[in-house]
């Protein structure tokens, strides 16, 4: 068994239960505060007195700094051991909390959103090997189902809460929210998570951490700002590429000279499924989670939804997650967990292609039910894919392969987002020219309205062309979106069963 079961089991029983809610309540308050302040910004920006482009980096600061801090994780556990390290995080991240619901300039605010990713980090991998080690094999495709509710629920109700909270109280309660949550999840960790001995002897790899920070942090503010400066058109962009590029060279030439002293734990890569579901989470993060940032603009800003409401009609795709999920863990015990990464893919697929017929007039269950059958689907997909990828990595691996799937679950997400929003901005463009090609004294339909010269009329018009432009760009990423669930498909030919490897996973209960 694992060595946090050990250790319990050397003193009290484990209480699995209550070890779950604790963490996952800290799970919960990092995925949500990836989202939750995103309704809030107008507010923010108005008080903190920050122009348009300034109050980004209240949201860029939290993801470029959880984006270094999360290959620590696997390092800061072997050295301070995991209870310890956990409850750091979610005290570090509680207080970081207090401080941006007080923050009074925009300098304070970046500068606690700083501190909340570089605790926050490792609270996602940490709660995932957790619930990897205190539960058995036969059991992990139910904790991955708890764990992804809260990993992927979050970020989901992040809008919906936090437009509650910022239209009902004011936008400093979006944070001060995770505060006693927080507090309740130290108290849980405290009393019922056994401690695992630290590895005192594990060195920390500076040059490979500065390396592969550099690299990440390069590449998400690229991706943050890229669509902003127009891409590689900008000095900055190019320069954020070129830093990117370099740096991570230098961090696989490293990793493969520097041997059993890298940062980076190599053995990760001789697992055939972690290796394989890295690679898929990745395209996961990239297809599925992008259409996720399409809907809130599209409803605020052609069919003037309020915020409150956008939260409403997109907030029930969580509950289609997490029925799925739920089912998810069941199911995986009976039938092959590919064939419910084929289904989970296929219902995803079908409601983007719901999506893909969306037109400007839309009523609120048109909205509502796509989002529950995507939800649903992607439920399906993240559950088996996750027992499938951690069910034959040694226990002593898992901190490590934990941040690293967390790390590229993220960056695939970022870049996913980043060219949907680029293809968004372009298509918008090119949608416009070819309707406002139609503008003429020449068109029958149009003759009147032109020759007459009424600014009103022309106005009018424009506005009804920028309208149609938006929402054919926004079908076109749908069909984008679309063709490329489908693509990847195929790669569930590269996971292995777990059936499969029925003594790589009876050594991945022991330690």
């Amino acid at each position: 068994m694992s060595s946090i079961a050990r250790q319990a089991g050397a003193d009290t029983p484990l209480n699995r239960p209550m070890i779950t809610v604790s963490i996952m309540l800290a799970t919960l308050i990092q995925t949500l505060d990836s989202t939750i302040a995103n309704v809030a910004l107008p507010h923010m920006q108005g008080t903190l007195s920050a122009s348009q482009d300034e109050i980004t980096w209240v949201l860029t600061s939290y993801i470029v700094a959880a984006a270094i801090a999360t290959p620590l994780t696997g390092w800061l556990s072997d050295r301070l051991g995991v209870k310890k390290l956990l409850l750091v995080a979610i005290g570090g991240f509680t207080v970081a909390s207090a401080f941006c619901g007080l923050a009074e300039t925009l300098p304070q605010m970046v500068a606690a959103r700083l501190l909340q990713g570089v605790f926050g980090a490792s609270l996602v991998p940490l709660s995932q090997s957790i619930l990897l080690d205190i539960n058995p094999p036969a059991r992990q495709g139910q904790a991955m189902a708890v764990w992804g509710m809260g990993v992927m629920v979050g970020p989901i109700l992040g809008p919906t809460l936090g437009g509650w909270l910022t239209d009902s109280y004011n936008w400093r309660w979006v944070f001060f929210i995770n505060v006693p949550i927080g507090a309740f999840a130290m108290f849980g960790v405290m009393s019922f998570l056994p401690d695992r001995p630290p590895r005192r002897e594990v060195r920390f790899d500076a040059f490979g951490f500065a390396t592969l920070s550099l690299a990440i942090g390069a590449l998400q503010a690229m991706l943050d700002r890229g669509e902003q400066l127009d891409w590689f058109s900008s000095l900055e962009i190019r320069i954020e590429a070129l830093l990117a590029v370099v740096s991570f060279a230098y961090f696989i030439v490293h990793t493969a000279t520097a041997g059993s002293k890298s940062f980076f734990r190599y053995e990760l890569l001789k697992d055939r499924n972690f290796a394989t579901g890295t690679c898929f989470i990745f395209v996961i993060g990239a297809v599925m989670y992008a259409t996720r940032a399409l809907l809130p603009p599209m409803l605020q800003g052609l069919m003037q939804y309020p915020v409150a409401t956008t939260g409403l009609v997109t907030a029930p795709s969580g509950a289609g997650t997490m029925v799925a999920m739920l089912l998810a863990g069941r199911l995986l015990r009976r039938i092959d967990a590919r064939l419910l990464l084929l289904s989970g893919f296929l219902i995803s697929a079908f409601a983007l292609w719901q999506m893909m017929h969306y037109t400007i007039v839309l009523s609120m269950s048109d909205i509502v039910w796509p989002g529950v059958i995507q939800g649903f689907g992607l439920g399906l997909v993240f559950v088996p894919l996750s027992a499938l990828t951690f069910s034959t990595l040694r226990p002593d691996l898992r901190a490590d392969g934990t941040a690293t799937y967390s790390l590229v679950r993220n960056i695939g997400s970022s870049i996913g987002i980043s060219v949907i929003q680029a293809l968004m901005t372009r298509n918008t463009q090119v949608a416009h020219a070819d309707l406002a090609a139609h503008v003429s004294v020449y068109n029958p339909n149009l003759q009147s309205m032109v020759a007459n010269g009424s600014r009103a009329d022309l106005m009018a018009l424009n506005h009804a062309i920028n309208q149609q432009a938006s929402m054919i760009a926004y079908l076109n990423d749908f069909k984008v979106m679309f063709i490329a669930t489908l693509l990847v498909v195929p790669l569930i030919l590269l996971v292995r069963p777990a059936r499969q490897a029925p003594t790589d996973m009876a050594h991945a209960a022991m330690d």
